[in-house]
């Protein structure tokens, strides 16, 4: 066995032992030795198997979390709809409420027409009774009569009173108002003072609050031209103005009646007077 001259031979218990020629930190190609720096099959890089999470924390948290989320917003719902539910049933009170309300209204506002016709009633009665006793005495005065249907006319307009509806009378030799008067009738009259002026009332008229309800129903005067006192009057333009309008107004009312009859007359098969 030969030996390096120029290293010191150490044969003792101590001694080192030499290096094997494969015994050195670095592998050879094809070998099953790791060299330094190498990673190793199986091992672990950094940061693997750490799953990401919210804010840093694990995963239970994260999920703990939208869990929570989640019932709140579960929660708020619930709420929302108590809330809902609430509404609708003040809106259902209030509603029923505000009906009763109403009825209550409109049954007050109709207890001063029930009373007068009660009273109409009554009286009607009273008075048709005393009509058919045949041991009633005299027989039925005209004045009586007429007082008699006056007073009904009267509880009438005391009834629509009471309700706001006012009564206006139209006085004969009013001039000719389009907007109160309804004419029905355009009579010759031979006094220029009469021309284009109420010369008859049918009936009253009633208004509300200042706007006509009904108009009253009147006969307009026209002068007759070919009268005497009508021989070179020349009219004053207000009546002659008024009479046209009144006798439109008139021919319109006709028209309206034929019109209506006719439709009577095609519905019911019947013929009409005219």
């Amino acid at each position: 066995m030969s030996r390096d001259p120029d290293r010191p031979v150490n044969d003792g218990p101590g001694a080192e032992a030499e290096p094997s020629p494969g015994a050195t930190g670095t592998a050879e190609p094809g070998s099953g030795t790791a060299q330094p720096g190498a990673a190793q099959p199986g091992a672990a890089e950094p940061g693997a198997g750490v799953a990401p999470s919210s804010g840093g924390g694990t995963p239970g948290a994260f999920r703990a979390e939208i869990r929570q989320a989640l019932a709140e917003l579960s929660a708020r719902l619930d709420r929302e709809h108590e809330r809902a539910a609430h509404r609708e049933a003040v809106i259902d009170r209030l509603h029923e409420e505000n009906q009763r309300l109403r009825r209550g209204e409109l049954q007050a506002m109709l207890e001063p027409v029930r009373a007068a016709l009660y009273r109409l009633h009554d009286h009607a009665r009273r008075e048709s009774g005393r009509l058919a006793d045949p041991d009633g005495g005299d027989p039925p005065d005209r004045g009586h009569t007429a007082r008699l249907l006056e007073a009904v006319a009267d509880d009438i307009a005391d009834a629509l009173a009471r309700l706001g509806v006012e009564r206006f009378a139209v006085e004969p030799g009013a001039p000719y108002d389009a907007a109160r008067h309804r004419p029905i009738a355009v009579i010759s009259v031979a006094d220029p003072a009469e021309d284009g002026t109420v010369v008859a009332v049918q009936s009253d008229g009633f208004e509300q609050g200042g706007k006509v309800l009904r108009k009253a129903a009147v006969s307009v005067g026209k002068l007759d031209r070919g009268g005497p006192a009508g021989n070179g009057a020349g009219g004053d333009g207000h009546g002659d103005g008024a009479v046209r309008e009144a006798e439109s107004a008139v021919r319109a009312g006709s028209s309206r009646h034929r019109a209506a009859g006719r439709g009577e007359t095609m519905n019911t098969g019947r013929g009409t007077d005219g």
